[in-house]
């Protein structure tokens, strides 16, 4: 019996090496079929038949690609059903040219979130939510028109502009740039535009009678060259084309294009605007095969006119003729390819049949064999079934315990704080009311203690209804009502904050009234939330702008909030929604937990809350709620607003008056003079308020008035912040102490940082003095006149001690070492619950301090959330595997409860892991 085992196994070897040799050997190595939609706004001109003529040049590259357009004739509708179509027939990356951005934007948007790769071509969406974008740089191209115009006009003329279709990007963007290119010229006047259709018969229909109202005018600029040849017609029949000049768009080649318009004298100059279709199938094969891509790709643009039209029109004629070559060697090859698999398909039959009489016995002979293992093994099988059942169950209870015993005491010590809140606000709020006798300082500093005190309590508030959200205990009770009427209620309590500083808030209703149901409480926590963001975030004299918008044909309305401030950096885009998220640098100085709470409670209530921004211009935040909420939440009890209420008050005492003007406040002139360096109004006016009877004192609102004012007035001594924006504390600290003018004043830090390594940063930084928040006025006092006394003594004592170099991050290669100890770590205790910073920097040989520092230095990350974001991004992997239930995947990442997974790991990824393993298990339709 085993020779013969052995006969089979040596039979079976042979053949499978002959039909390796045969078939794999021979045939072609398979490639991945992908498969990319187009969805095209038209494709009935020139310019779009170029644009797929260069796509299916390049996918001539690749055979492995399914490829299929689909043309919209203008109608953004018909888009969005292309799109849709897409998205059902399963594509691998969607190309789209959008006809109208605003609607296309939306179904965009979707596809981006499936997962799938969008390539934006030419025409841009209204939303940054896209892989990679390809087309030319419109505002360039009429920058580049206009100073061609100056040129051949020797800068003093008047000109025409005959502009695309209204509110399309290629069209405004032109025009911008065309306008801006002619500003720098003053003898050069734009004499009139004319809108159109982008098509001739429409410039043929309106430029007559703009020409006759403005015979002035010596030169035409139209967006593309099929106007520009309307325009051109014009002139010829009202005899003007011997004087006025037609430049155009695009630089096609063909009868009709630009070039031969040009080569015909007909046109003066067109400019080169590639239709990018060779370039988009080019970024959107580097992005299916996993390779380096840019998310912007932007075509450059030239100018063609008779000193260059030979040259170009000679270049394309020569690129199409090498194509026609291409594309006649590829056929050749495919009849080349389809004889040789004609010939070799008999072997392969015979080569098959040879295996299959051979393999059935290899079969049977396996079979028989298997079954005899697989009857041992299921016995052991179902015993270990039974005894991990029985350990998940005790887990699950174990697990359910640990989480109620969380929640009990999460929502016992919010309570608790709310305790000693109340009692401190009681006397002071009594001390407010009935202290006649009070002085100006003490009444000062009570309104002091009571606003932080209600800042604290709103704080406690917020995190209560974090928590009633998290575990599902928050209700909607939507009452029926008017809701410009409510918006317009919450908006009275900041027109006097805003008046005084001046910033203008505006209201803007499309109707007079909007009924609807809604929650009261629920909404007026989002709508205030976002109103004190754009308050604190706009500048004095700015612009505050609440609009809502009824969209009856989505059952929809749109409350949005735009203020003309900083914007969003793009970093902190990102993260801005991530609860506790302060933005870089921490310059916000709020707690975090503002924006991420109206999420929350804006999706609670069946809505969406969206935004746009541009850092240095502002930021737009939407509230989109549906007409229609289900019967379940309505409720018929009144219910009263109450974040705005609440603090209300806290709103209308912020102070109005600058610390520069308490710091004019200050005595003899005979004292020493102290610069205080303090963002944030309250602290700074307190500051003043203590030394001011002591010193003479002078204030600056952030680090650069700061640095300026201590070059110019060369103060006594500097009391500074350590958070500021823009410049922060511990670089005014290094700035001051490397200046000869400035080493010598006594820097004291003020912060709310206390951790022992931020101490010590602070002291290395330079500073004589570090005191952390909250301080005993008393106790800075006293050590101002200390530090002053003994400033020449202690002078060149503290720069050779504390004079330190900033830490730089080491060689790459070093932090790939330290990286590869610190990854390997990590994932070889990943199961391990228990995982602590303290047992990483233990088995590194290095102390907690140590191992922060250097990954924050190389990841700009805490070791926790590195250690997090590891067993997160394995998560995503293993729950791919359907085999294992979610609570397995937890357990096997470490994390101590199936709850506690799916809170962090929704927390990350905005989706829970059920929603994640069923968006990317299920199959395509």
């Amino acid at each position: 019996m085993s020779a013969l085992r052995a006969r089979l196994c040596s039979a079976a070897q042979v053949l499978g090496l002959l039909c390796w040799l045969l078939l794999g050997g021979c045939a072609a190595p398979s490639r991945p079929v992908y498969r990319i939609g187009f969805s095209q706004c038209t494709n009935g001109d020139a310019w779009r038949l170029a644009m797929l003529a260069g796509m299916q040049k390049e996918l001539s590259f690749y055979p492995q690609v399914s490829f299929r357009m689909k043309d919209a004739r203008d109608n953004s509708a018909l888009q969005q059903q292309h799109i849709q179509e897409f998205l059902k027939e399963g594509i691998d990356l969607l190309i789209v040219s959008a006809n109208e951005a605003g609607p296309v934007t939306p179904i965009v948007e979707e596809v981006y979130n499936r997962g799938i790769p969008v390539v934006i071509l030419d025409r841009r969406t209204t939303s940054q939510l896209y892989t990679a974008y390809v087309g030319g740089n419109n505002r360039e191209v009429g920058q580049t028109a206009g100073n061609y115009a100056s040129s051949l006009l020797h800068q003093n003329g008047n000109v025409l502009e005959i502009l695309g279709t209204a509110g399309s990007s290629p069209a405004v963007d032109r025009h911008l740039g065309f306008v801006q290119a002619l500003a720098a010229y003053p003898n050069l006047h734009l004499a009139a535009t004319v809108q159109t259709d982008w098509e001739r018969p429409s410039v043929l229909r309106q430029l007559p009678a703009v020409l006759r109202a403005h015979p002035e005018v010596d030169l035409i600029f139209a967006h593309n060259d099929r106007m520009a040849l309307g325009a051109y017609q014009v002139c010829h029949q009202l005899g003007l084309s011997q004087r006025v000049r037609v430049m155009g768009v695009d630089g096609l080649p063909g009868a009709l294009g630009g070039l031969q318009l040009v080569q015909d004298k007909i046109l003066a100059a067109t400019l080169l605007y590639s239709p990018g279709g060779d370039e988009a199938i080019r970024t959107a094969m580097k992005i299916l095969l996993k390779q380096p891509f840019s998310k912007e790709n932007t075509l450059g643009t030239m100018v063609i006119d008779s000193t260059n039209v030979l040259t170009t029109k000679m270049q394309t004629e020569k690129l199409a003729s090498q194509q026609q070559d291409i594309e006649r060697q590829q056929r050749l090859l495919q009849a080349q390819t389809a004889l040789y698999t004609s010939q070799r398909m008999a072997l392969y039959v015979m080569a098959l049949a040879l295996l299959g009489a051979i393999a059935s016995g290899v079969v049977i002979w396996r079979a028989l064999r298997h079954n005899r293992l697989i009857t041992g093994k299921l016995t052991s099988q179902n015993q270990e079934i039974s005894s991990q059942r029985n350990q998940l169950q005790a887990l699950a209870e174990q697990a359910r315990v640990e989480t109620e015993a969380k929640l009990r005491f999460f929502t016992n010590f919010s309570h608790e704080l709310r305790t000693p809140l109340t009692l401190i606000m009681g006397p002071v709020e009594e001390l407010l009311t009935n202290g006649a006798d009070l002085s100006a300082g003490q009444r000062h500093d009570l309104n002091l203690m009571r606003r932080n005190t209600q800042r604290l309590l709103q704080l406690v508030n917020q995190l209560l209804d974090f928590r009633k959200i998290d575990v599902g205990k928050m209700p909607v009770r939507a009452t029926e009502g008017n809701l410009v009427a409510f918006v317009r209620e919450i908006m009275d309590v900041f027109e006097k904050p805003a008046r005084q500083r001046g910033i203008r808030l505006r209201f803007l209703p499309a109707e007079p009234t909007i009924t609807l149901w809604f929650d009261i409480n629920i909404l007026d926590k989002v709508l205030f939330n976002l109103l004190s963001n754009a308050l604190k975030f706009t500048p004095e004299h700015g612009q505050i702008t609440v609009s809502i918008q009824l969209v009856s044909a989505e059952q929809r309305v749109r409350i949005s909030v735009e203020d003309t401030g900083r914007g969003i950096s793009l970093h902190d885009q990102t993260h801005i929604f991530e609860w506790f998220y302060q933005g870089q640098q921490g310059a916000s100085n709020g707690s975090g937990m503002g924006l991420a709470l109206a999420l929350g409670l804006t999706r609670l209530h069946l809505g969406e809350l969206t935004f746009t921004s541009l850092p240095g211009q502002g930021s737009t935040f939407v509230v989109t709620l549906p007409t229609v909420l289900p019967a379940a939440l309505h409720s018929t009890a009144a219910v009263l607003p109450t974040a705005a209420l609440a603090l209300a008050e806290e709103i209308e005492d912020l102070p109005i008056d600058s610390a520069d003007t308490l710091g004019a406040l200050g005595s003899p002139e005979n004292e020493a003079l102290v610069l205080v360096i303090e963002d944030n109004p309250e602290v700074n006016a307190f500051l003043v308020q203590k030394l001011r009877t002591h010193f003479r004192v002078q204030t600056a609102a952030d680090g650069v008035v700061g640095l300026r004012l201590a070059t110019e007035l060369i103060p006594d001594l500097i009391v500074c912040d350590v958070m500021l924006p823009e410049v922060s504390g511990l670089q005014v600290v290094a700035r001051l102490k490397g200046d000869w003018r400035t080493s010598h004043i006594p820097v004291v830090l003020l912060t709310a940082r206390h951790a022992p390594e931020q101490q010590v940063e602070g002291v290395q930084a330079g500073a004589d003095l570090y005191l952390t928040k909250p301080f005993n006025p008393t106790f800075l006092l006293e050590n101002l006149r200390t530090l002053l006394h003994n400033r020449e003594r202690q002078r060149e004592h503290f720069r050779r001690e504390l004079s330190v170099d900033t830490a730089t991050v080491a060689p790459l290669r070093v932090d790939q070492k330290f990286l590869s100890d610190l990854l390997a770590i990590v994932e070889a205790n990943l199961d391990n619950s228990s995982l602590s910073v303290e047992d990483v920097a233990a088995r590194l040989g290095i102390s907690r301090v140590q191992l922060y520092r250097k990954v924050k230095a190389v990841l700009g990350t805490s070791v926790t959330d590195f250690i997090q974001g590891i067993r997160l991004t394995k998560a995503r992997q293993q729950l791919l595997d359907t085999e294992l239930t979610i609570a397995e995947v937890g357990y096997r990442l470490g994390f101590a409860s199936p709850s506690y997974f799916s809170a962090s790991f929704r927390a990350k990824y905005h989706i829970s892991p059920s929603e994640f393993r069923a968006l990317h298990t299920t199959p395509n339709a």
